[in-house]
């Protein structure tokens, strides 16, 4: 009969420490996702901070788009200069002007110019500006994989959108440790679209000119302007 007792009080005594060793690693894996945000949000506090410092900025970049299943793959490169929230961009063949007020889409092989407002505050208006900093909202995130880039630390952190809708299973943000630039962002889509935009240079305060985001319509003087408002 003793034998039995005490056959059963280690029966539950192993079963009690097993449940506490899995509450225990519980605890610590919780601990340790929200240190790794933490630690994901500070570096990313530190981006949005080195950007915002910067009285201009210009970035050459490279442009991929991949889709196995469809058998897509497309290459493109395309440049930038931004101060504060204007902007003009080259890309695909076109030139776009954001002189703070309108943007101007440049088409010169179909010799079209579409003139369109943007609300600045709204949200949902994708700028290139907003492109350095559009991880401060929505996005859930944690730190990922350091990779060495041709002696350049360069450090991931995951992003994965909060809104169930949005197209995009989850976003790369790769981060060069020393200088807090961004170096490349890799979208990878729900149908398995993966694009991948790579900072080729990043250049800043550079001296501009003073129309520098100024359109000027006598440079096309036989263009079709479109008027969107």
């Amino acid at each position: 009969m003793e034998l039995i007792i005490q056959d059963s009080k280690n029966n539950n005594f192993q079963k009690l420490a097993k449940k506490c060793t899995l509450a225990l690693a519980c605890v610590l894996f919780s601990f340790s996702t929200q240190a790794q945000d933490k630690k994901a949000k500070d570096l990313l506090d530190q981006v949005t901070a080195k950007v915002k410092s910067y009285n201009n900025i210009g970035i050459d970049f490279k442009y991929s788009l991949n889709n196995a299943k469809e058998n897509i793959n497309q290459d493109s490169k395309g440049n930038v200069t931004m101060k504060g929230n204007q902007y003009v961009l080259n890309f695909m063949g076109v030139t776009k002007i954001f002189d703070g007020k309108k943007t101007y889409t440049i088409v010169p092989e179909d010799e079209e110019i579409t003139i369109s407002s943007v609300n600045e505050k709204d949200d949902n208006a994708i700028t290139p500006s907003k492109m350095l900093t559009f991880f401060n909202s929505g996005y859930k995130y944690t730190m990922d994989i350091i990779q060495n880039v041709k002696g350049r630390k360069i450090q991931y952190i995951k992003l994965v959108p909060t809104n169930a809708k949005d197209q995009r299973k989850e976003i790369l943000l790769g981060i060069d440790v020393q200088t807090k630039h961004i170096y490349n962002l890799i979208e990878v889509g729900k149908k398995g679209t993966k694009t991948t935009l790579t900072v080729n240079s990043f250049k800043t305060n550079q001296p501009l000119s003073k129309n520098q985001f100024t359109f000027v319509g006598s440079k096309y003087p036989n263009y079709y302007i479109n008027k969107l408002d």
